[in-house]
């Protein structure tokens, strides 16, 4: 069970707060647009200037996020930072990108800690 907790910071813990309420947040409108079948796409470009604003500027984040996720984790070498930007088209980005953060502290405090990787 301490192994489970080992590595895990304050903010590596906010981040990982900030994964689960992105993913709850995400979903529960995901599932409200499912059950009312409605056209997710379409309405994010056809509501309005102002929704189509906001859906810009978070694709645009999104991007940005996923550019840093690969790039960071392989300054890192961290495996399989590409399954966190294809867990976002499934999930949320609001999810797998805190969560990413999350496990970035862990690996950075690992590195820490570890005498093979010195500070």
């Amino acid at each position: 069970m301490s192994e489970l907790r080992r590595h895990w910071t304050p903010t590596a813990v906010v981040f990982l707060a900030l994964a689960v309420a992105g993913l709850i947040g995400t979903w529960t409108f995901n599932v409200f647009a499912i059950v009312q079948m409605r056209d997710f796409l379409g309405d994010l470009v056809s509501s309005g200037p102002a929704v189509s604003s906001i859906t810009v500027d978070l694709l645009i984040v999104a991007i940005a996020g996923s550019v840093f996720i690969i790039v960071e984790a392989r300054r890192l070498g961290m495996r399989f930072a590409w399954l966190y930007i294809v867990l976002s088209g499934i999930t949320a980005f609001a999810f797998t990108f805190p969560l990413f953060l999350a496990m970035r502290q862990r690996h950075l405090t690992a590195r820490r800690s570890s005498p093979t990787h010195p500070a």
